[in-house]
């Protein structure tokens, strides 16, 4: 009589069977074993060392690395029992989308990792942080992209025709997404060369106001008027633009006239008033002051001076301080402004 061990069907015994099972068991509680005793000790040890190479290495192993080697190892095992073609043909396919996947999510892990550690090791802000996801979305679907076009490959299928058919279509395309893809550009442009960031204030063309968000095709600027301004990044990157917020000092240039009848030695006196007004004042620099012009109605003083400060409002108080302090100068000392006047002559004729 036949053992029921030896008994078939599906062209396995039930004795394959169940050693196949039992491996299968057998390699889960491994892994399991690996992933909750042997890498928890390894990674809480490593998470107390400076360097973080090892936490990207042994973290990866365990977020990826084991739950492949663990259906590697079922493959390998059902790869044991007899299968009729189209089955092998399905377990073939199944392992090679499996590897791709995992592969892909591992090297998309190590780049979000790496360029993280990157960006916090040079203390960029969280804003930027955020900005970076963008580029590592794009960066992301090349390797999917990549990793697909090598998935057909390896299942068999000529893969050059196909190639040279996206090539002439991605030509097409490119035609037709030229706008979008040079806003791409222009998104990277901005990401790794750092023209400005969120929070900064700029003056674009005749537009000015914060930027408050970068997106992948537009950015937003938010104008002093409170509406919001939603350019295109191509259209930023395409002309000049001023960013203040990496001013460091204001150069204020004033010019004001006085009138003739101010005495000569007053008027001499007026660039060491100036000079003594401004250093008086927080956060400024003297640099100079002259008698620039004899004008028609006014002889004409520029005085030129630094404001240290990156804040716009603490900029106009102090310019507003300096301009209060000349008025009231000014009338101390009895000198006049001059301003735009015009003198006229009658000539009285007699009547006879």
């Amino acid at each position: 009589m036949e053992s029921i061990w030896q008994y078939q069907f599906w062209g396995n015994t039930v004795l394959a069977y169940t050693i196949a099972a039992s491996g299968i068991i057998v390699a889960w509680l491994v892994i399991r074993l690996l992933r909750g005793k042997v890498l928890k000790k390894v990674l809480e040890y490593t998470a107390k060392t400076q360097a973080k190479y090892d936490d990207i290495i042994f973290s990866t192993i365990q977020k990826f690395i084991l739950p492949w080697i663990y259906l590697f190892v079922n493959y390998q095992i059902l790869q044991q029992l007899h299968w009729s073609v189209k089955w092998e043909r399905v377990l073939h396919v199944a392992m090679a989308v499996v590897t791709t996947y995992f592969f892909v999510r591992i090297v998309n892990h190590v780049i979000s990792l790496l360029l993280t550690g990157i960006m916090r090791k040079r203390n960029e802000t969280e804003y930027r942080m955020k900005q970076m996801r963008g580029a590592l979305l794009v960066l992301k679907i090349l390797v999917w992209a990549v990793a697909l076009v090598f998935l057909i490959d390896n299942l068999g299928y000529n893969v050059t025709t196909m190639i040279a058919g996206l090539g002439v279509g991605g030509i097409a395309i490119a035609l037709a997404a030229q706008t979008i893809l040079g806003d791409l550009f222009g998104y990277f442009v901005i990401f790794f060369d750092k023209p400005f960031e969120i929070g900064d204030y700029v003056v674009w063309g005749d537009k000015s106001g914060n930027i408050e968000y970068i997106g992948i095709k537009t950015t937003r600027i938010r104008s002093l008027g409170g509406e919001q301004l939603v350019v295109t990044n191509s259209d930023l990157t395409k002309q000049a633009l001023s960013n203040f917020k990496s001013l460091q000092q204001r150069r204020e240039v004033m010019n004001f006239g006085v009138t003739y009848d101010t005495p000569v030695d007053v008027l001499q006196s007026v660039p060491g008033m100036m000079k003594q007004i401004i250093e008086s004042k927080p956060k400024t620099r003297f640099d100079r002051a002259h008698m620039s012009a004899l004008k028609d109605s006014s002889i004409s003083f520029e005085v030129v001076y630094l404001i240290h400060t990156t804040d716009y409002t603490e900029y106009m108080d102090i310019r507003q301080a300096v301009l209060f302090d000349i008025l009231s100068k000014f009338r101390e000392t009895k000198i006049s402004f001059a301003y735009p006047t015009q003198t006229l002559y009658y000539k009285a004729t007699a009547t006879v």
